[in-house]
């Protein structure tokens, strides 16, 4: 998988690369999924030059260390928080986006119609790709609702790279039916 030059990543893409280190935690549909979540960490971790872009008030980061080991195990997830703990600071200030908080949204979020319901907590991973000069892809694991706010995101300049498009269309098409 290449990387480009800038991106973003929503917390479930660590999340599902610590899957593979969880009984029972990579199964047929979404082995696929957990081994390039894997990948791309392996890769983000090891570059002199990530390219990952954070908002300036640490809101992604703190979700993510919510949610992940900061003692960077047992997963690679946990890896990824670690040495993003260790480094953020080493980022280019470029890679650091204002983002203006809204009440519950923000300023950069973009507006339209079918963005209407976007989820709240995401919000700052849109504004924050949306505030950056590149306009960098949001990298999706395992949250579906991204699947369906893929094209109207697309509409205003914003890219949703999925880990497995497959995967993803499969639980999204899955939840829509029942």
């Amino acid at each position: 998988m290449k990387i480009p030059k800038n991106y973003i990543l929503d917390t479930n893409v660590p999340k599902t690369a610590n899957l593979a280190v969880v009984a029972d935690g990579v199964t047929n549909e979404n082995a696929k999924c957990v081994l390039s979540c894997v990948e791309l960490i392996e890769k983000i971790t090891s570059s002199k030059d990530s390219g990952l872009v954070l908002d300036s008030m640490d809101e992604i980061f703190d979700e993510y260390r919510g949610q992940l080991n900061l003692g960077g195990s047992p997963g690679q997830g946990d890896v990824f928080m670690k040495w993003l703990h260790d480094n953020r600071w080493n980022f280019p200030e470029t890679d650091r986006v204002n983002i203006t908080k809204n009440n519950d949204t923000y300023s950069e979020f973009p507006q339209h119609p079918e963005l209407v319901n976007f989820d709240i907590s995401d919000r700052k991973f849109v504004a924050t790709s949306n505030a950056h000069p590149g306009k960098p892809c949001i990298y999706q694991a395992a949250d579906s609702k991204w699947w369906g706010w893929k094209d109207a995101l697309l509409e205003v300049n914003i890219k949703v790279c999925f880990m497995d498009e497959q995967y993803i269309e499969t639980i999204y098409n899955r939840k829509m039916r029942g």
